[in-house]
């Protein structure tokens, strides 16, 4: 299977962010003045989507938006960059938004309404022809046991942090946590748990135990929102395609320290071109 033509599902939520940036941040029952309110396309699902189709593989988003502007806005912008929009179901709720106050520390307060994300329902849906399923626990924890039980291969990453079901867990060829979300998972009940620890890079552990460390490239980050979704496509993409787990880390801490060269979630989304050259360089 080649790289470039590799087919991810990817279940997950689509969002609308709206930020809003400010000196500090509000104290309780405080008002404080903004900059303009900036609009930008957001949710896991919607960013690895994103991210996986930059990258050049054929990607489908499996996500629920609502019958709204808001909505056909989000899906006209996926859909401009390259992803399979044919999947994604329309409700009667509104879509999903996050409220994003950002200060000039990088600190940042969220609040999300998740909206029609309530809704998605994949009961009728085929997984079985893709390479592999990426999905993330925006949505309902429900609809992720029912793709990752029906998938032929399933990448879960397990943001934001919620309960899953630890048959859920064991059915997945790959689960994905950040430091914080780690500690949640009984890691030495699982094969291949991959930890993502920011600006030191990733470690990959198996039945609890250090497999491989990767450390990603000094860049000069503009904004690191984003990036772990970035670094999840990346690593489903290659883990899909049968690499190494050191060479599948390796290619994806390079891909989310060069997501964070531009603003917001999808700024700076890297193409497997770019991930290899800095490859080259180390």
């Amino acid at each position: 299977m080649s790289a470039l033509r590799a087919r991810i599902d990817v279940v997950g939520s689509c969002n609308a962010d709206w930020t809003v940036r400010v000196a500090r941040l509000a104290r309780p029952g405080e008002t404080v003045l903004g900059g303009d309110l900036e609009r930008r396309g957001g949710g896991k699902g919607a960013n690895q989507a994103a991210a996986a189709a930059r990258l050049g593989a054929r990607a489908r988003l499996l996500a629920a938006v609502g019958a709204d502007d808001l909505g056909q806005w989000l899906t006209s912008d996926l859909e401009a960059l390259d992803v399979d929009v044919s999947a994604i179901q329309r409700s009667p709720r509104p879509t999903g938004v996050a409220l994003i106050t950002l200060d000039e520390l990088g600190e940042n307060e969220i609040v999300v309404a998740p909206g029609a994300n309530g809704d998605l329902d994949l009961a009728a849906v085929d997984l079985n022809s893709s390479d592999v399923l990426l999905a993330s626990m925006e949505v309902p924890a429900s609809v992720v046991d029912d793709a990752v039980r029906r998938a032929r291969r399933a990448v879960l990453n397990v943001a934001p942090v919620r309960e899953v079901d630890p048959e859920t867990l064991s059915r997945c060829g790959v689960v994905i946590a950040n430091e914080h979300e780690v500690i949640g998972l009984d890691v030495n009940a699982l094969e291949h748990v991959i930890v993502t620890e920011g600006a030191r890079g990733a470690v990959h552990l198996s039945r609890g135990r250090v497999v491989t460390r990767a450390r990603p490239p000094m860049v000069e980050s503009v904004d690191t929102v984003g990036a772990g979704d970035v670094f999840c496509a990346a690593y489903a993409l290659r883990w899909a395609r049968g690499e190494s787990s050191d060479e599948a880390l390796r290619y994806a801490v390079v891909a989310g320290a060069l997501a964070t060269l531009g603003e917001g979630a999808r700024g700076a989304l890297p193409t497997d071109g770019e991930v290899r050259q800095w490859l080259e360089r180390v």
